[in-house]
Protein backbone atom coordinates (compact mmCIF):
# COMPACT_ATOMS: atom_id res chain seq x y z
CA UNK A 1 0.00 0.00 0.00
CA UNK A 2 1.39 3.47 -0.92
CA UNK A 3 -0.42 6.97 0.37
CA UNK A 4 -1.08 10.83 -0.38
CA UNK A 5 -0.08 13.30 2.45
CA UNK A 6 -1.38 16.86 1.95
CA UNK A 7 0.16 19.87 3.88
CA UNK A 8 -2.20 19.69 6.11
CA UNK A 9 -1.51 16.17 7.30
CA UNK A 10 -4.68 14.43 5.49
CA UNK A 11 -3.83 10.87 4.60
CA UNK A 12 -5.57 8.91 1.17
CA UNK A 13 -4.22 5.28 1.49
CA UNK A 14 -4.42 3.59 -1.98
CA UNK A 15 -2.09 1.29 -4.15
CA UNK A 16 0.80 1.81 -5.97
CA UNK A 17 1.17 1.75 -9.72
CA UNK A 18 3.93 3.67 -12.12
CA UNK A 19 7.35 4.18 -10.65
CA UNK A 20 7.85 3.37 -6.94
CA UNK A 21 9.20 6.32 -5.86
CA UNK A 22 8.18 9.20 -2.93
CA UNK A 23 7.51 12.44 -4.53
CA UNK A 24 6.80 15.87 -4.24
CA UNK A 25 4.36 18.23 -5.98
CA UNK A 26 1.56 20.67 -6.11
CA UNK A 27 -1.56 18.89 -5.76
CA UNK A 28 -4.34 19.76 -8.57
CA UNK A 29 -6.97 18.56 -10.67
CA UNK A 30 -8.21 18.00 -14.09
CA UNK A 31 -11.56 17.18 -14.86
CA UNK A 32 -10.89 16.02 -18.51
CA UNK A 33 -12.72 12.74 -18.95
CA UNK A 34 -9.71 11.30 -21.56
CA UNK A 35 -6.38 12.85 -22.99
CA UNK A 36 -4.28 11.78 -19.64
CA UNK A 37 -1.07 10.94 -22.24
CA UNK A 38 -1.03 14.44 -24.04
CA UNK A 39 -1.78 15.94 -20.17
CA UNK A 40 0.80 14.10 -18.64
CA UNK A 41 2.94 15.23 -20.88
CA UNK A 42 2.22 18.74 -21.00
CA UNK A 43 5.40 20.90 -19.56
CA UNK A 44 2.47 23.38 -18.24
CA UNK A 45 2.09 20.32 -14.97
CA UNK A 46 5.99 20.50 -13.78
CA UNK A 47 5.89 19.88 -10.83
CA UNK A 48 2.89 19.07 -9.99
CA UNK A 49 0.88 15.89 -8.82
CA UNK A 50 -1.86 15.39 -11.16
CA UNK A 51 -5.45 13.88 -9.97
CA UNK A 52 -7.92 12.94 -12.44
CA UNK A 53 -11.62 13.22 -11.31
CA UNK A 54 -12.35 11.00 -14.52
CA UNK A 55 -12.99 7.96 -12.51
CA UNK A 56 -11.17 5.13 -14.91
CA UNK A 57 -8.18 6.39 -16.68
CA UNK A 58 -5.35 4.26 -18.44
CA UNK A 59 -8.01 2.28 -20.34
CA UNK A 60 -7.03 3.33 -24.04
CA UNK A 61 -3.19 3.17 -22.96
CA UNK A 62 -0.16 5.06 -24.46
CA UNK A 63 0.61 5.58 -28.00
CA UNK A 64 4.16 5.22 -29.25
CA UNK A 65 7.14 8.22 -29.02
CA UNK A 66 7.92 8.21 -32.58
CA UNK A 67 9.20 11.59 -33.88
CA UNK A 68 7.09 13.78 -36.64
CA UNK A 69 8.92 15.46 -39.69
CA UNK A 70 10.06 18.62 -37.93
CA UNK A 71 12.17 16.06 -35.00
CA UNK A 72 9.25 16.51 -31.74
CA UNK A 73 7.16 14.08 -30.40
CA UNK A 74 4.21 12.90 -32.93
CA UNK A 75 1.62 12.01 -30.31
CA UNK A 76 2.66 13.85 -27.06
CA UNK A 77 2.95 17.69 -26.14
CA UNK A 78 6.62 16.84 -25.17
CA UNK A 79 9.13 14.44 -25.07
CA UNK A 80 9.06 13.35 -21.41
CA UNK A 81 6.50 13.29 -18.91
CA UNK A 82 6.61 16.34 -16.24
CA UNK A 83 3.92 15.92 -13.78
CA UNK A 84 5.87 14.57 -10.34
CA UNK A 85 3.14 11.81 -9.68
CA UNK A 86 -0.38 10.94 -10.71
CA UNK A 87 -3.77 9.92 -8.68
CA UNK A 88 -6.97 7.97 -10.03
CA UNK A 89 -9.68 6.05 -8.44
CA UNK A 90 -9.24 3.17 -10.61
CA UNK A 91 -6.30 2.95 -12.81
CA UNK A 92 -7.04 0.32 -16.07
CA UNK A 93 -5.07 -2.71 -15.79
CA UNK A 94 -5.44 -4.07 -19.58
CA UNK A 95 -5.59 -1.06 -22.22
CA UNK A 96 -7.32 -1.37 -25.95
CA UNK A 97 -6.16 1.11 -28.77
CA UNK A 98 -4.76 1.01 -32.06
CA UNK A 99 -2.04 3.44 -31.51
CA UNK A 100 -1.48 1.93 -27.91
CA UNK A 101 2.06 0.04 -27.55
CA UNK A 102 2.09 0.39 -23.61
CA UNK A 103 0.25 0.41 -20.58
CA UNK A 104 -0.40 3.51 -18.51
CA UNK A 105 1.93 1.78 -15.81
CA UNK A 106 4.81 0.86 -17.72
CA UNK A 107 4.72 4.39 -19.58
CA UNK A 108 5.02 5.77 -15.94
CA UNK A 109 7.56 3.45 -14.88
CA UNK A 110 9.39 4.13 -17.91
CA UNK A 111 9.47 8.04 -16.64
CA UNK A 112 9.85 7.54 -12.83
CA UNK A 113 6.73 8.69 -12.32
CA UNK A 114 4.51 7.36 -9.30
CA UNK A 115 0.94 7.04 -9.47
CA UNK A 116 -1.66 6.36 -6.42
CA UNK A 117 -4.71 4.70 -7.37
CA UNK A 118 -7.84 3.08 -5.22
CA UNK A 119 -8.56 6.49 -2.96
CA UNK A 120 -11.59 8.62 -3.22
CA UNK A 121 -10.76 11.59 -5.64
CA UNK A 122 -13.88 13.17 -5.22
CA UNK A 123 -13.58 13.42 -1.58
CA UNK A 124 -9.96 14.86 -2.22
CA UNK A 125 -10.91 17.25 -4.87
CA UNK A 126 -13.67 18.50 -3.09
CA UNK A 127 -10.93 19.43 -0.53
CA UNK A 128 -8.96 21.20 -3.48
CA UNK A 129 -11.66 23.49 -4.65
CA UNK A 130 -12.34 24.47 -0.73
CA UNK A 131 -8.73 24.47 0.63
CA UNK A 132 -7.13 25.64 -2.29
CA UNK A 133 -4.55 23.69 -4.27
CA UNK A 134 -1.89 22.21 -1.68
CA UNK A 135 1.23 20.61 -1.44
CA UNK A 136 1.68 16.66 -1.39
CA UNK A 137 3.94 13.88 -1.17
CA UNK A 138 3.04 10.63 -2.16
CA UNK A 139 4.67 7.86 -0.36
CA UNK A 140 5.42 4.25 -1.06
CA UNK A 141 5.23 3.41 2.41
CA UNK A 142 1.79 4.16 4.47
CA UNK A 143 3.25 3.25 7.60
CA UNK A 144 6.21 6.26 7.12
CA UNK A 145 5.74 8.77 9.25
CA UNK A 146 5.52 12.25 6.85
CA UNK A 147 7.22 15.70 8.29
CA UNK A 148 4.81 18.05 6.14
CA UNK A 149 6.84 21.01 6.69
CA UNK A 150 9.80 18.76 4.75
CA UNK A 151 7.17 18.57 1.33
CA UNK A 152 9.06 20.52 -1.09
CA UNK A 153 7.67 23.42 -3.02
CA UNK A 154 8.37 23.58 -6.88
CA UNK A 155 6.72 27.57 -6.85
CA UNK A 156 10.29 28.66 -5.47
CA UNK A 157 11.41 27.07 -8.51
CA UNK A 158 11.80 28.74 -11.93
CA UNK A 159 9.61 25.52 -13.54
CA UNK A 160 10.02 27.46 -16.99
CA UNK A 161 14.17 27.20 -16.97
CA UNK A 162 13.61 23.55 -16.59
CA UNK A 163 11.48 23.02 -19.46
CA UNK A 164 12.70 25.75 -22.09
CA UNK A 165 14.67 24.72 -24.56
CA UNK A 166 18.41 25.68 -24.23
CA UNK A 167 19.34 26.43 -28.00
CA UNK A 168 17.44 28.20 -31.01
CA UNK A 169 15.68 26.03 -32.83
CA UNK A 170 14.28 26.61 -36.54
CA UNK A 171 11.46 24.81 -38.09
CA UNK A 172 10.65 25.06 -41.78
CA UNK A 173 6.94 24.07 -42.72
CA UNK A 174 6.60 21.70 -45.35
CA UNK A 175 5.63 22.49 -49.00
CA UNK A 176 5.11 26.32 -47.81
CA UNK A 177 5.32 28.79 -51.39
CA UNK A 178 6.25 32.41 -51.63
CA UNK A 179 7.05 34.61 -48.84
CA UNK A 180 6.78 32.49 -45.42
CA UNK A 181 5.68 34.13 -42.63
CA UNK A 182 8.15 33.49 -39.61
CA UNK A 183 7.36 33.70 -36.10
CA UNK A 184 9.90 34.50 -32.66
CA UNK A 185 8.66 31.98 -30.19
CA UNK A 186 9.78 32.37 -26.57
CA UNK A 187 9.51 28.73 -25.27
CA UNK A 188 8.53 28.62 -22.27
CA UNK A 189 7.49 24.88 -21.83
CA UNK A 190 5.56 25.07 -25.25
CA UNK A 191 3.57 22.18 -26.19
CA UNK A 192 3.64 20.34 -29.55
CA UNK A 193 0.66 21.10 -31.05
CA UNK A 194 1.31 24.77 -30.62
CA UNK A 195 4.03 24.10 -32.98
CA UNK A 196 2.27 21.72 -34.99
CA UNK A 197 -0.78 24.59 -35.26
CA UNK A 198 1.92 26.93 -36.68
CA UNK A 199 3.46 24.67 -38.95
CA UNK A 200 0.65 23.14 -40.47
CA UNK A 201 -0.30 27.20 -41.50
CA UNK A 202 2.51 27.32 -43.24
CA UNK A 203 4.58 29.15 -40.86
CA UNK A 204 8.64 29.08 -39.70
CA UNK A 205 8.98 28.91 -35.98
CA UNK A 206 12.08 30.38 -34.53
CA UNK A 207 12.18 28.50 -30.93
CA UNK A 208 13.59 30.40 -28.70
CA UNK A 209 15.18 29.56 -24.93
CA UNK A 210 12.82 31.64 -22.07
CA UNK A 211 15.51 33.68 -21.90
CA UNK A 212 16.85 34.18 -24.96
CA UNK A 213 17.90 38.08 -26.07
CA UNK A 214 15.61 38.34 -28.88
CA UNK A 215 16.24 42.40 -28.95
CA UNK A 216 20.04 41.68 -29.20
CA UNK A 217 20.02 39.01 -32.44
CA UNK A 218 19.72 39.60 -35.72
CA UNK A 219 17.02 36.84 -36.31
CA UNK A 220 14.21 37.99 -39.09
CA UNK A 221 10.94 37.46 -37.94
CA UNK A 222 7.25 38.70 -38.60
CA UNK A 223 5.99 38.51 -35.32
CA UNK A 224 6.55 37.35 -31.40
CA UNK A 225 4.70 34.52 -29.82
CA UNK A 226 4.90 33.66 -26.17
CA UNK A 227 3.77 29.91 -25.05
CA UNK A 228 2.36 27.99 -22.29
CA UNK A 229 4.24 27.18 -19.76
CA UNK A 230 4.47 26.08 -15.58
CA UNK A 231 4.50 28.10 -12.59
CA UNK A 232 4.50 31.64 -11.78
CA UNK A 233 4.74 34.40 -14.52
CA UNK A 234 6.94 36.67 -12.65
CA UNK A 235 9.65 33.95 -12.50
CA UNK A 236 10.14 34.91 -15.99
CA UNK A 237 11.63 38.32 -15.73
CA UNK A 238 13.78 37.83 -18.94
CA UNK A 239 10.76 36.94 -21.11
CA UNK A 240 8.86 39.79 -19.96
CA UNK A 241 11.54 41.91 -20.51
CA UNK A 242 11.77 40.53 -24.13
CA UNK A 243 8.05 41.16 -25.08
CA UNK A 244 7.91 44.42 -23.71
CA UNK A 245 10.89 45.70 -25.85
CA UNK A 246 9.23 43.45 -28.95
CA UNK A 247 5.90 45.97 -27.91
CA UNK A 248 7.91 49.25 -27.59
CA UNK A 249 8.92 48.58 -31.56
CA UNK A 250 5.20 47.55 -32.25
CA UNK A 251 5.99 43.98 -33.40
CA UNK A 252 2.70 41.97 -33.63
CA UNK A 253 2.45 39.53 -29.68
CA UNK A 254 0.30 36.56 -29.64
CA UNK A 255 0.71 34.52 -26.33
CA UNK A 256 -1.23 31.88 -24.89
CA UNK A 257 -1.84 30.85 -21.14
CA UNK A 258 1.52 31.92 -19.51
CA UNK A 259 1.82 33.90 -22.49
CA UNK A 260 -1.21 35.75 -21.49
CA UNK A 261 0.48 36.25 -18.43
CA UNK A 262 4.09 37.14 -19.68
CA UNK A 263 2.53 39.78 -22.13
CA UNK A 264 -0.01 40.94 -19.27
CA UNK A 265 3.01 41.37 -17.06
CA UNK A 266 5.11 43.46 -19.95
CA UNK A 267 2.20 45.68 -20.33
CA UNK A 268 2.77 46.89 -16.71
CA UNK A 269 -0.85 44.69 -15.67
CA UNK A 270 -0.59 42.53 -13.24
CA UNK A 271 -1.02 38.60 -12.52
CA UNK A 272 -2.39 36.43 -9.25
CA UNK A 273 -2.59 33.13 -8.09
CA UNK A 274 -5.64 31.37 -8.72
CA UNK A 275 -7.52 29.23 -5.82
CA UNK A 276 -7.72 25.68 -7.56
CA UNK A 277 -6.96 27.13 -11.37
CA UNK A 278 -8.26 25.71 -14.43
CA UNK A 279 -7.92 22.76 -15.29
CA UNK A 280 -9.97 20.84 -17.84
CA UNK A 281 -11.35 19.95 -21.32
CA UNK A 282 -14.50 22.16 -21.32
CA UNK A 283 -14.36 25.66 -19.65
CA UNK A 284 -16.74 28.38 -21.63
CA UNK A 285 -15.69 31.55 -22.64
CA UNK A 286 -17.30 34.51 -23.77
CA UNK A 287 -16.09 37.18 -26.59
CA UNK A 288 -16.45 40.83 -24.83
CA UNK A 289 -18.83 42.59 -27.16
CA UNK A 290 -20.00 39.90 -28.70
CA UNK A 291 -22.43 36.84 -28.51
CA UNK A 292 -19.74 34.52 -29.09
CA UNK A 293 -18.99 31.73 -26.30
CA UNK A 294 -16.51 28.93 -27.12
CA UNK A 295 -15.69 25.86 -25.77
CA UNK A 296 -11.54 25.88 -24.39
CA UNK A 297 -9.06 23.57 -23.03
CA UNK A 298 -7.69 25.11 -20.06
CA UNK A 299 -4.47 24.60 -18.02
CA UNK A 300 -3.52 27.04 -15.74
CA UNK A 301 -3.13 28.03 -12.05
CA UNK A 302 -2.15 32.00 -12.54
CA UNK A 303 -4.67 34.58 -14.12
CA UNK A 304 -4.20 38.20 -15.10
CA UNK A 305 -5.74 41.02 -13.04
CA UNK A 306 -8.76 42.85 -14.00
CA UNK A 307 -7.20 45.88 -13.76
CA UNK A 308 -5.13 46.28 -17.03
CA UNK A 309 -3.41 49.40 -17.89
CA UNK A 310 -4.38 52.17 -20.52
CA UNK A 311 -4.98 51.24 -24.34
CA UNK A 312 -5.57 47.45 -23.34
CA UNK A 313 -9.00 45.19 -22.67
CA UNK A 314 -10.47 42.44 -21.68
CA UNK A 315 -10.97 40.28 -24.94
CA UNK A 316 -12.30 37.03 -23.50
CA UNK A 317 -13.96 35.99 -20.04
CA UNK A 318 -14.27 33.00 -18.23
CA UNK A 319 -17.92 32.21 -18.04
CA UNK A 320 -17.95 30.34 -15.27
CA UNK A 321 -16.22 33.04 -12.94
CA UNK A 322 -15.45 35.48 -14.70
CA UNK A 323 -11.73 35.48 -15.05
CA UNK A 324 -9.71 37.14 -17.62
CA UNK A 325 -9.70 34.81 -20.02
CA UNK A 326 -7.67 37.00 -23.15
CA UNK A 327 -6.83 40.73 -23.53
CA UNK A 328 -5.91 43.00 -26.39
CA UNK A 329 -4.33 46.68 -27.24
CA UNK A 330 -6.06 48.85 -28.83
CA UNK A 331 -3.19 49.23 -31.84
CA UNK A 332 -4.50 45.34 -32.54
CA UNK A 333 -1.00 44.29 -32.90
CA UNK A 334 -0.93 42.81 -29.14
CA UNK A 335 -3.14 39.88 -28.17
CA UNK A 336 -3.53 37.05 -25.79
CA UNK A 337 -5.56 34.09 -24.16
CA UNK A 338 -5.24 32.13 -21.50
CA UNK A 339 -6.92 29.21 -23.31
CA UNK A 340 -5.45 26.85 -25.38
CA UNK A 341 -6.35 26.83 -29.20
CA UNK A 342 -4.82 24.32 -30.25
CA UNK A 343 -6.36 21.76 -27.66
CA UNK A 344 -5.05 18.55 -27.60
CA UNK A 345 -6.67 17.12 -25.11
CA UNK A 346 -9.91 19.32 -26.07
CA UNK A 347 -12.37 21.14 -28.12
CA UNK A 348 -11.20 22.78 -31.40
CA UNK A 349 -13.58 26.04 -30.85
CA UNK A 350 -10.68 28.48 -30.74
CA UNK A 351 -8.47 27.03 -33.85
CA UNK A 352 -9.36 30.17 -35.67
CA UNK A 353 -7.28 32.22 -33.82
CA UNK A 354 -4.42 30.71 -34.98
CA UNK A 355 -5.93 31.16 -38.61
CA UNK A 356 -6.66 35.09 -37.91
CA UNK A 357 -3.02 35.36 -36.74
CA UNK A 358 -1.08 33.87 -39.98
CA UNK A 359 -3.26 36.19 -41.80
CA UNK A 360 -1.94 39.15 -39.50
CA UNK A 361 1.32 38.07 -40.58
CA UNK A 362 0.99 37.90 -44.55
CA UNK A 363 -0.82 41.53 -45.03
CA UNK A 364 1.61 42.82 -42.18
Amino acid sequence: MTKLVLSDGTEFIGKSFGASVDSDGEVVFNTGMAGYPESLSDPSYRGQILTFTYPLIGNYGVPGAEKNEYGFSKNFESESVHVKGVIVAQVSETFSHYTAVSSLQKWLEHHNVPGITGIDTRALTKKLREHGVMLGRIVQDDNAQVDVSSIEDPNVNNLVAEVSCKEVITYEPKNAEGDIPTVACFDCGIKNNILRSLLSRGVRVHRLPWDYDLAGSDLKYDAVFVSNGPGDPKMCVSTIDQVKKAMEKEIIVFGICLGNQITALAAGGDTFKMKYGHRSANQPCTEEGTERCIITSQNHGFAVDENLPEGWEVWFRNANDATVDGIKHESGKFFTVQFHPEATPGPEDAAYLFDEFVEMLKKD
